[in-house]
């Protein structure tokens, strides 16, 4: 296993001038970064998967910066989260705006569950907070998107161990930025 340490990631641009679908969330200042994470490891825009989507606000962001972004969540929380009832319409309602989101009800391990070809520009994982779930979700990001994103590295230790691992086992970069309960970045190494 190779030994893989934390690189601090520090933004040299912002972008506070974005179209988000609500007034905030645990994701913080993260949308005003991801320009900058984009632009700093050359991922193309063409699309974006994300796990985890709740009311709709990091959706929203990555959808400022990729033509297509399709959302997975059971829209029904979790313990980490709180158990909601069936929240995809609102959802749905919360983001009609943003036209290039398509929304996926269904559990991560269901979707993955799936034989799919399809490749993504970057992945994001924001799902229940347990090392084997980000760990399992992380691996099927690793394989199919070319940059994977993990939120909650600061406020959850099992995410931040999971990046770590999944760093270390697929010969990855882990960039961190501690801010808005942290937000892990695992790249190919240069």
């Amino acid at each position: 296993m190779l030994e893989v340490r934390e690189i601090e990631y520090v933004p040299v641009k912002r972008n506070n001038s974005l179209k988000l679908a609500t007034d905030g969330s645990a994701w913080g200042d993260i949308p005003t970064i991801i320009g900058d994470i984009i632009e700093r490891f050359d991922i193309s825009t063409g699309s974006a998967i994300e796990f985890g989507v709740e009311w709709g606000y990091s959706t929203s962001a990555l959808s400022n910066y990729f033509e297509r972004v399709v959302g997975v969540d059971t829209f029904v929380g979790d313990i980490h989260s709180g158990f909601k009832n069936d929240t995809l319409e609102k959802t749905t309602e919360i983001l009609k705006d943003f036209e290039n989101i398509q929304l996926v009800q269904a559990s991560y391990q269901d979707y993955i569950s799936v034989d799919r070809s399809e490749r993504y520009n970057l992945g994001h994982v924001d799902i229940v907070h347990t090392y084997e779930d980000t760990y399992k979700c992380g691996e099927w990001c690793i394989k199919h998107c070319d940059v994977v994103i993990f939120h909650d590295t600061t406020s959850f230790f099992d995410v931040y161990r999971a990046c770590l691992d999944l760093a270390s086992n697929y010969n990855l970069e882990f960039y961190n930025y501690r801010f808005s309960n942290g937000l892990g970045i695992l790249v190919n190494r240069k």
